[in-house]
């Protein structure tokens, strides 16, 4: 008989995705984000946490998106915490207020929240915009 390890053999594991830009696709990146947060052993609160700032920030990117464009996500954790990147081309440069009150809400329940933008690349046609965000486990430190 064989036996399953729940702990993984690495300290750190990333699990990533590309997926066209299309509202779509959110259910997918939900159920993503919902099962990466699960097999790293957060908290079901947490899992809930990190599932709402992805979907609010992949809604943004895929809004805005370049027609026929693309949204990445890369999830990396580890014992301590969770880091989730998304990132597309978007074809505006404020894709994304961080005034309004949907940015304040994903910085209530994420613990860093973070945006980079790019000038517009015409290689690419558009602004290169990448979202970062991470959630540290229950006991982990300071919120």
């Amino acid at each position: 008989m064989s036996e399953w390890i729940s702990r993984p053999a690495t300290e750190t594991r990333v699990v990533g995705v590309r997926v066209p830009a299309d509202l779509s696709q959110l259910t997918m990146l939900r159920a993503l984000a919902e099962t990466v947060s699960l097999i790293a052993e957060f908290a079901v609160d947490e899992v809930t946490d990190i599932r709402v700032a992805l979907d609010e920030v992949a809604t943004a990117l895929i809004v805005a998106a370049l027609p026929d464009g693309a949204v990445e996500c890369e999830f990396e954790f580890d014992e301590r915490g969770i880091k989730v990147r998304a990132e597309s081309v978007v074809t505006v440069p404020d894709a994304l207020d961080e005034h309004g009150f949907a940015w304040q809400v994903l910085a209530t329940i994420t613990e860093d929240l973070a945006a980079q933008r790019k000038p517009f690349d015409s290689d690419l046609g558009g602004y290169p915009i990448s979202v970062e965000f991470s959630q540290l486990r229950t006991g982990s430190g300071p919120r």
